[in-house]
């Protein structure tokens, strides 16, 4: 079921009416239950598939938790080998199957390697990964592995963050299910209005943005220039929109309900480095690869070389997180070799700074840091994006190829969405970005605490009619982020 669909419009009131209708002692069988019939919309079959890996997670926990530190480390290894196994086997057997093909090809030795026909379950990377952290955390001593299946079972399966997190660490979340939860009109009504603000960022903003980006970026060959620039920096706000509106729905959903899942973005494109950039994105995932990848391997506590290793290997991974492609590796390789020349740079980037511009806190300063962080984060989503390894390097040559219609003016692809379409776009982006820098500052909440009822209802009711209005319901348009 997705958040922007008119199956979740029916089912998140019903659920919420249930659910404080009820008293407490009962409510985990109702959000249960709820979560799996959530899921169903997915693909029903695959509710065994999650059903059999909470049970296999839940019982290596308890094993673990009646056996000493040194006797543990097998549950721990099975757990590992269990989450990332199932994982490999359902995304990553296949990718790496074609990879092996094409090398024995590459020396003239042909060999069908075995393929599975397997459908990606939605959330598996999601929620193997949490199961993951919960284990690992059983094991370190960090949090008592859960005695009550039930309550294991809705921290696997809860369903506002099943799909496309954030990733919660067991220590955050679990306790919560065991806590009443009474109704706060407060809450629910932040939950409600984050769902909202979650439905314009997907719908009016990412999907228009997606006909666009989708055309260019699947017409390579067509366009170069300026439709190219342009489609990378549409696609820039389009994942964004479409990933953090996610977040918004899934947060606010939980939120409505009593509960609180991890913050997942902090206004990611006001960074002025690479590396608060990745304080800002997919926090729920940074810090997990943060915590049980990179610190594992020695984090900065090494040589200056081992911490560059660290670095490239933990973003390496991150990219194969991503998809089976190989142009999420590359990605992820990317953002860390950017990292590290970021690093190795910076004694100069001061220097520089310091002559350019005296006023270290100026504005003027802090804006070229933003836009030179963009332009970087920017050049990487080529790679993401791209079809192929191939149209990425294509896309990035062509970007720069100045023709015989200048610089691709004659091809502004404006003419794919019409002029319209391409101002409104625009206007939306300002928006955002006028929205995200006013909330970064407190002022979108003081200002709408501070208005009138019917202030407030009246923001409240342009913003539902935009969705309506300009939202793209003709097309099915899922979510970026359920591929992974």
């Amino acid at each position: 079921m997705l958040f922007n669909s008119f199956q979740f419009a029916i089912f998140f009131p019903i659920l919420i009416g249930l659910y404080y209708l009820i008293p407490h002692r009962y409510r985990w069988l109702l959000l249960l239950s709820s979560s799996y019939f959530f899921y169903s919309f997915a693909k029903t079959e695959y509710i065994f598939l999650l059903m059999g890996s909470t049970l296999c997670n839940y019982t290596l926990g308890i094993l673990m938790s009646v056996t000493s530190k040194k006797k543990r480390k097998p549950y721990m290894w099975a757990g590992v080998f269990l989450n990332i196994g199932t994982l490999f086997l359902f995304k990553y057997f296949n990718f790496f199957s074609k990879s092996a093909t094409s090398v024995l090809a590459s020396l003239n030795i042909h060999q069908d390697v075995p393929m599975f026909q397997l459908l990606l379950p939605v959330g598996i990377s999601f929620y193997t990964f949490q199961s993951l952290g919960y284990i690992l955390d059983v094991y370190n001593g960090k949090f008592p592995a859960e005695r009550k299946l039930s309550i294991f079972a809705l921290f696997t399966a809860f369903f506002p963050p099943l799909l496309s997190g954030p990733i919660n660490r067991a220590r955050h979340l679990m306790p919560q299910f065991k806590q009443p939860h009474p109704f706060d009109c407060q809450k629910v009504t932040e939950g409600l209005r984050l769902i909202l603000w979650g439905l314009v960022k997907k719908m009016v903003i990412a999907d228009h943005l997606a006909v666009y980006v989708n055309h260019v970026y699947n017409h390579v060959g067509d366009y170069q220039g300026i439709p190219l620039i342009i489609a990378t920096l549409f696609y820039t706000v389009q994942i964004y929109c479409d990933f953090s509106g996610y977040t918004d729905m899934a947060r606010g959903s939980a939120k409505a309900l009593g509960y609180d899942l991890m913050e997942n973005f902090r206004y990611p494109y006001f960074s002025t480095s690479l590396h608060e950039f990745w304080q800002r994105w997919h926090i729920s995932l940074s810090t997990w690869f943060r915590d049980y990848v990179y610190i594992p391997l020695g984090g900065n506590r090494a040589t200056k070389w081992r911490w560059r290793y660290n670095i490239f290997i933990t973003f390496m991974v991150s990219g194969l997180w991503h998809g089976a492609n190989w142009t999420f590796v590359v990605w992820g390789a990317l953002h860390g070799v950017m990292l590290i020349l970021e690093n190795v740079t910076q004694h100069f980037q001061t220097r520089l700074a310091d002559r350019l511009f005296p006023d270290k806190a100026s504005r003027l300063n802090q804006g070229v840091q933003v836009a030179i962080t963009m332009c970087m984060v920017s050049f990487a989503w080529v790679f993401f994006r791209a079809n192929s390894i191939g149209d990425a390097f294509a896309i990035i040559r062509k970007m720069f190829l100045i023709g015989i219609d200048g610089f691709g003016l004659k091809q502004s692809g404006i003419d794919v969405v019409g002029i319209p379409q391409f101002v409104f776009l625009l206007s939306m982006i300002v928006l955002l970005f006028l929205v995200e820098m006013w909330e970064g500052r407190g002022w979108v909440h003081e200002q709408l605490g501070n208005l009138s009822l019917t202030a407030r209802w009246t923001i409240y009711t342009a913003a539902f009619w935009s969705v309506l209005i300009s939202g793209v319901f003709g097309v099915k348009q899922e979510f970026i982020y359920f591929q992974f």
